[in-house]
């Protein structure tokens, strides 16, 4: 399955893929947006590929994997990163939304086409009414990220996640699609 978007597309996780999972699942800069606290195996990543194979009303979560579709002098379509859709709730029509870019290949419009696409295909295919992602207070480059997407900020948790350098702030945003 291959989702387009204007200047990626989204498709299925792939035993390829496990290079880059691991790489970006054991990025330390990253476990402070994602909640890891551990890293990840490459067994138990190939494992969470494997389980891809199951759909999203089994699993309650998906990863599709963000492919750049503008670089037309190449063969094979380059990873820029990943999106998720997680804590998915078939009955309410929604579910969270978390997305990492590779750091090198940032302000590129990948981040917002990547959203637009998920968000089409969540409406189109899901038929989910609404999006929503935690971001943290101080993660400026994600908020304005989401806000261009079209997500509202709709609640602030207060000291909610603890990091080295004390407490910070989490943003509730969502989109009604």
């Amino acid at each position: 399955m291959n989702i387009e978007g204007r200047i990626c597309r989204l498709r299925a996780l792939e035993p390829e893929d496990l290079d880059e999972m691991y790489r970006w699942e054991n990025d330390t800069l990253l476990w402070r947006v994602s909640g890891t606290t551990a890293p990840f195996s490459r067994h138990t990543l190939m494992r969470l590929i494997d389980e891809q194979r199951f759909d999203i009303y089994a699993t309650r979560q998906q990863r599709l994997v963000v492919e750049a579709t503008d670089n037309a002098d190449d063969t094979r379509p380059q990873t820029v990163g990943a999106v998720d859709l997680f804590e998915f709730d078939p009955q309410n029509l929604r579910a969270g939304v978390g997305i990492v870019i590779a750091p090198e290949l940032r302000h590129r419009g990948y981040g917002l086409d990547a959203l637009r696409t998920l968000e089409r295909y969540c409406r189109e295919t899901l038929h989910l009414h609404q999006l929503w992602c935690e971001v943290g207070a101080d993660n400026t480059a994600s908020l304005r990220l989401f806000a261009a997407a079209g997500y509202e900020a709709c609640g602030r948790r207060r000291d909610w996640v603890l990091t080295p350098d004390g407490w910070r702030d989490a943003i509730l945003m969502q989109k009604i699609l």
